[in-house]
């Protein structure tokens, strides 16, 4: 086999239907190889799709223009384990935001985008989900089926908690957004229903909420989707139509002909740099526009 293995779609597909706990590992290699032609061909397509921790750092965790740290506070019963990081130099106070993981827990990846939210000025807080569980295991299976188990009242107030705790940081303006991507995506959604203190949440490819939730939210948003994305977009024709009967302020982004965790650089099937640095851009934009002080 020579030169780069042609990727399809319905590849792209079958592992989506795998990373979201709907099809196992033997059953996605199975329909991999069944796609690829060969039990070869698949185990040499399989990297390009996956996530690779190789790729996982477009800002170098050394970067003099950053402080970074790991945190530890109570929410609730459980101790939240969470990357921080932030502008080493300038005035302040700065604007917060918390960085919520994808399925595959707080990897290194999550903590190099909670990186790129400090160059933009923000005071990031990336926190661990799996926390309660013993934290993100290296094995991104296991991390989606400890995911997959979670509590999910539970994690809604966390989310809440770890919320409020960068809101009360030294240098923290107390004005908090929140981004999320995939499970985290959800997770915002699910979060702005949930509380009503937040004040701008930034959802990634994210599941709905119960759209008859939406008088609940409090918080403006902006709702980025993927055009391929048929598991996702199902639901947003439900959930733009909830909000705007609701009133809630809102910005829907579809970026056609890319799929669903089209902002993870580590995937390089999945990853595509004109939507991520568009989405990106927006997001910075819209969190600026509702987080820092006049």
């Amino acid at each position: 086999m020579t030169g780069t293995p042609k990727i399809t779609q319905a590849m792209i597909d079958a592992y989506d239907e795998y990373t979201h706990l709907t099809l196992d590992r033997r059953g996605f290699m199975a329909r991999l190889t069944g796609l690829a032609g060969s039990a070869a061909a698949a185990a040499a397509i399989l990297p390009l799709i996956a996530a690779s921790p190789a790729r996982a750092a477009i800002v170098d965790p050394r970067d003099a223009r950053l402080s970074t740290v790991w945190a530890r506070f109570p929410a609730g019963d459980t101790e939240m384990r969470a990357y921080v990081a932030k502008p080493a130099e300038g005035e302040g106070p700065f604007p917060g935001v918390l960085v919520i993981h994808e399925n595959r827990g707080l990897n290194a990846h999550i903590q190099d985008v909670a990186r790129r939210f400090a160059l933009d000025g923000f005071i990031a807080v990336a926190p661990d989900f799996l926390s309660s569980a013993g934290g993100t295991p290296p094995d991104e299976d296991a991390a989606r089926e400890m995911i997959g188990g979670l509590d999910g009242e539970r994690t809604v107030a966390e989310a809440v908690a770890s919320r409020e705790w960068l809101a009360a940081l030294p240098g923290s303006n107390g004005k908090v957004g929140v981004v999320g991507f995939c499970w985290g995506g959800g997770l915002v959604n699910s979060m702005a229903v949930a509380d009503s203190a937040l004040l701008a949440g930034v959802a990634y490819y994210g599941r709905q909420p119960d759209p008859a939730d939406a008088p609940k939210i409090r918080a403006a948003l902006l709702l980025h989707y993927a055009g391929l994305d048929e598991r996702i977009n199902a639901g947003i024709e439900a959930y733009r139509a909830a909000l705007e009967a609701a009133g809630v302020e809102h910005e829907i982004h579809v970026y056609e002909g890319v799929n669903h965790a089209f902002n993870n650089d580590t995937s390089a099937a999945r990853y595509d740099k004109q939507a991520s640095d568009l989405a990106f851009e927006r997001t910075v934009t819209f969190l600026k526009e509702h987080l820092v002080d006049d």
